[in-house]
């Protein structure tokens, strides 16, 4: 199973969901089509399997740099650090996580929903960790907002990245950092007498 499931990995890392079957999957490692249905189902769910590889390897390298941040500033930066890094060292794992061709709707599209919600969820417990108490809860839905729009700009990035590599991954990292960090700065500033739109204090 893991011969298959390296390369199943691999053909969709190069050439994507949508342009690769089981039949070429089968005659890689050596087996008969029924058998590697009966192994995994269906295409989606091979794919699915090959995402758990590459999503739970994104979500611990996130997890674990902004695990001892010291405030909302550090874990903006250990977290966009972490995520340019790993696109850079592990490019497939990349490619099969944020893969343009897959379905829109479906187990797969499911799955995929999933893994970037726990990237979010990831990203905005870390920042709420490091706020005052007495704001926390006020401030919950705004860095919720904050923390998907920070996933989706480092996406965006991350496809320009790829498509050009105009700059090194890392400057790309610094390039978002600098541009985000001074506006969550100032809102995480505690004498900050903003109001967040549900009429709470901001972050």
């Amino acid at each position: 199973m893991e011969q298959t499931l390296e390369a199943a990995h691999e053909r969709f890392a190069e050439r994507g969901y949508a342009a690769v079957t089981m039949d070429e999957i089968a005659a890689a490692v050596g087996v008969t089509k029924p058998l590697l249905y009966n192994y995994f189902g269906n295409k989606e769910r091979l794919y699915i399997a090959c995402m758990e590889r590459s999503g739970d390897a994104l979500i611990n390298t996130i997890a674990e740099a902004v695990g001892e941040s010291a405030n909302p500033g550090d874990a903006l930066r250990a977290g966009v650090r972490a995520f340019f890094s790993f696109l850079d060292t592990d490019r497939a794992a990349w490619a099969v996580l944020f893969d343009e061709t897959l379905p829109r709707s479906g187990e797969v599209s499911d799955r995929v929903a999933a893994y970037r919600g726990q990237i979010a969820e990831l990203v905005s417990g870390s920042l709420l960790a490091q706020l005052p108490d007495r704001t926390r809860d006020a401030a919950r839905v705004e860095v919720e907002a904050l923390s998907t729009a920070l996933l989706g700009a480092a996406e965006a990035l991350a496809r320009w990245w790829l498509r050009t590599e105009a700059i090194s991954a890392e400057d790309a990292a610094e390039l978002l950092i600098s541009t985000v960090e001074p506006g969550l700065r100032e809102r995480s500033t505690p004498t900050s007498t903003s109001k967040s739109p549900q009429g709470g204090n901001t972050p």
